[in-house]
């Protein structure tokens, strides 16, 4: 497909021929056209040539040397249809899209014998040097070389002396930013903390080959301040003597990367970067995001891109580079080049502590506040670290605490001046997380310890008939947050055992709820099988989704304040429970990548029927017999002595009596009143309704399971039916009775 800008050009072709009454269409006015083409004449000024005295030469040309005969009907010559046919073979043969002016200048040398070439040649513009601008974007004589040829009969000084100034500027100049010089400008802070991190990454530099440090560690855990830090110590000589005299620049991709249109741009600025760093011998890059250099400049189909440039120079020890980059993207990138990876020394930049990183916010709150105008209160600080530890589990310290910091700053700032607060306390560092964690700050404000002194309480109202295994729960749980049991093991490790519909499952959830933490249930259903255990910790290399993580160390790294739910624990593999030694015992979970999920602040629940069938065994004979020896004998048959001993209790789940079945129908009633409510429709049961439910939902074997069957059949599905299609649609008043063993409605609008 032609150009618009060349459809015009071969029709101004014409026009020209027409006007010296020639009869012919010649490649001289084709080309006296093209050269009226801004792309045209960018090629000729660039290989020194004035488009003047070509012009000159064609237009005596065809004054003087053709023959003037005004014909009927003008026509192309061969060679000029030789030459637009050329040009659209070059142009498919390359995968472009259409064909330009560009493309049929580059066509035209193949008519050697015609006064367009020979004016083209005569005066320095050669075939190689339109085909090299076509690819390249610069004519063969610059290709050898940084900086491009000036371009010639412009005239325009003033425009061309910006580009120039930025021309004449070293690749590193132009491609990166001199980390020392930030420092000496006061706009890098000293780093706080990271000694390790730092020891390691001066004693990788120090090395004779492969000198090359890579920062690995989770989104904003602190990689480039490391780097950062590593030039503060060298301004403020603080680091090993043959460091001393050691610059770091930080490498600016989206530089390097502007305005590479033509295939070449990019290898050519690059390798002009690393000749400059090669010729400095204390130059240190630093390449933030590093996994963007594999793929960067490659063409389609092409294996040369930034990565590969660098490899000589980096297993030589020429050009030391300090890269940073995240797990996932080493994963999926460093781990499948090999080549790559071996050429640095992997540093893990681990997430501190709350206690460090209220240190580092210590260090840092001066200048959040000369910002925002404000001043934070010591208690403000570590309010910040502890709530964006617990509620912001998608991110990482120290980041999540210093936004939170400085958003708090900022909201200040927003205010009007009559309600703008000087000091930031508590009270604004808690708005401000419940704000970006979106959850109600009446759930921030509440003490832990008042959480905690009407947790029994509060769990005895919602679970019915377990007392005993709610009062074992807690008193678990307080001894674990009065900081009395082992630090290094979960928060508590509880089996509970009992029947099917008991409560198992709900305790867990409420106890969760009232905490203010995250449930997270596994089926252990779903990990019968040996190959199905490497879902809880990832598969290993070379598998499937190796480089996804597993679903329980993914979940509890995203949640590391949570309670886990293990339902019906004995179905799953043995093999799980081997996992879950190194969990109870150490409060760590390792997975297939080597990263560990903290589980110190964890609730491990498992739930099993085990033993529930001989608890339900009726005494033969005049005396009652004691089933509970049959119950341990179960338990010991599927757990092993040392998962049994890690646990911090086994909970026993009693049958539910028939009298905490009307605790059981009011729960089921209330949370219908509720959905009910939004409909307009309210509901009253009367006593003997409440008593008929629990009479016949009582199963002392299936447990409250047949009432939730029993609520829905008997009262649910009537009043479906009377909300879409009988006298509630427009809401109303339900008494709901008891007659004739037989629930009643009687409605009242």
């Amino acid at each position: 497909m032609l150009s618009k800008e060349l459809q015009m050009t071969l029709s101004n072709a014409f026009s020209v021929a027409h006007e010296y009454e020639h009869e012919f269409v010649t490649l001289e006015h084709l080309l006296l056209e093209l050269l009226g083409v801004p792309s045209v004449r960018e090629v000729i000024q660039a290989c020194g040539v004035d488009v003047g005295v070509i012009e000159e030469g064609l237009e005596k040309f065809l004054e003087s040397e053709m023959v003037s005969r005004k014909p009927d009907e003008l026509q192309p010559t061969m060679s000029f249809q030789r030459v637009i046919e050329r040009a659209i073979y070059l142009v498919q043969s390359n995968g472009y899209t259409e064909v330009t002016a560009v493309h049929v200048l580059a066509s035209l040398y193949a008519e050697q014998d015609s006064q367009a070439v020979y004016l083209l040649e005569s005066n320095g513009v050669e075939r190689v040097d339109v085909l090299s601008y076509l690819s390249h974007g610069v004519t063969a004589a610059d290709a050898d070389g940084f900086l491009p040829s000036e371009a010639g009969g412009s005239g325009n000084v003033q425009e061309e002396s910006e580009q120039d100034v930025q021309e004449k500027q070293s690749p590193l100049e132009r491609f990166t930013t001199d980390l020392n010089e930030s420092v000496m400008d006061g706009k890098i802070d000293p780093i706080i903390g990271r000694d390790w991190e730092l020891n390691r990454t001066l004693e990788v530099l120090s090395r004779r080959r492969k000198n090359n440090p890579l920062l690995v560690g989770e989104p904003g855990v602190g990689k480039t301040a490391v780097a950062e830090g590593l030039a503060y110590q060298i301004v403020h000589h603080k680091v090993p003597e043959q460091l001393e005299n050691a610059v770091v620049y930080s490498l600016d991709m989206g530089a390097l990367l502007a305005g590479t249109r033509y295939r070449g741009d990019f290898e050519k600025r690059f390798k002009a970067l690393l000749k400059d760093l090669e010729q400095q011998d204390h130059a240190i890059l630093f390449i933030d995001e590093i996994h963007t250099i594999v793929g960067a400049g490659a063409v389609q189909g092409g294996a040369m891109d930034a990565s590969n440039l660098m490899k000589p120079s980096l297993s030589s020890g020429k050009l030391r580079c300090i890269g940073a980059t995240t797990y996932e993207e080493y994963r999926g990138v460093f781990e499948k080049d090999r080549a790559l990876a071996r050429r640095f020394q992997k540093v893990d930049i681990r997430e501190p502590s709350e206690h460090e990183t209220v240190e580092i916010l210590k260090g840092l709150k001066s200048k959040y506040e000369s910002h925002h105008q404000v001043k934070y209160t010591l208690p403000a600080i570590k309010e910040a670290v502890a709530l964006s530890a617990r509620y912001l589990n998608d991110r990482h310290l120290p980041d999540k605490a210093i936004d939170i910091i400085d958003e708090a700053g900022a909201k200040q700032a927003l205010m009007p001046v009559s309600r703008r607060k000087k000091q930031i306390g508590v009270g604004e560092i808690q708005q401000v997380v419940a704000s970006i964690a979106r959850i109600p700050v009446s759930q921030i404000t509440q003490k832990e310890k008042d959480k905690l002194h009407d947790l029994e309480a509060n769990l005895k109202r919602v679970v019915f008939g377990q007392d005993k295994a709610v009062e074992k729960l807690t008193a678990a749980i307080h001894l674990a947050r009065s900081g009395l049991n082992n630090p290094n093991k979960p928060t508590a490790s509880f089996l509970f055992a009992g029947p099917t519909g008991v409560g198992k499952t709900e305790l867990t959830q409420q106890l969760a709820n009232h905490l203010g933490v995250e449930m997270l249930r596994f089926d252990m259903s779903e990990y019968m099988e040996r190959h199905t255990v490497s879902r809880l910790i990832g598969a290993p290399p070379g598998y499937v989704g190796y480089d996804q993580g597993g679903l329980l160390t993914e979940a509890v790294s995203k949640n590391p304040h949570s309670v886990v739910l293990l339902d019906e624990i004995e179905k799953a593999h043995p093999d799980v429970f081997n996992l879950l030694l190194q969990v109870m015992d150490n409060g760590t979970l390792t997975d297939n990548n080597g990263r560990k999920a903290d589980f110190r602040n964890v609730i491990l629940i498992m739930t099993s029927n085990v033993g529930a069938e001989q608890m339900a065994r009726s005494s033969m004979g005049f005396t009652v017999q004691d089933h509970s020896l049959d119950f341990e004998s179960e338990l010991k048959k599927v757990f092993t002595p040392e998962f049994r001993n890690r646990l911090d209790g086994i909970v026993h789940f009693n049958r539910l009596s028939e009298d905490s079945m009307v605790s059981v129908v009011n729960k089921f009633v209330y949370a219908l009143e509720n959905a009910l409510a939004d409909k307009k429709v309210s509901i009253t049961l009367t006593d003997a309704a409440r008593q008929w439910l629990a009479t016949n939902g009582y199963d002392p074997l299936m447990g409250a399971r047949p009432m939730e069957r029993l609520v829905q059949e008997k009262l649910k599905q009537p009043l479906a039916e009377r909300l879409l299609f009988g006298d509630l649609q427009q809401g109303g008043k339900v008494l709901i009775d008891c007659q004739e063993d037989a629930l009643t409605f009687s409605i009242e609008k």
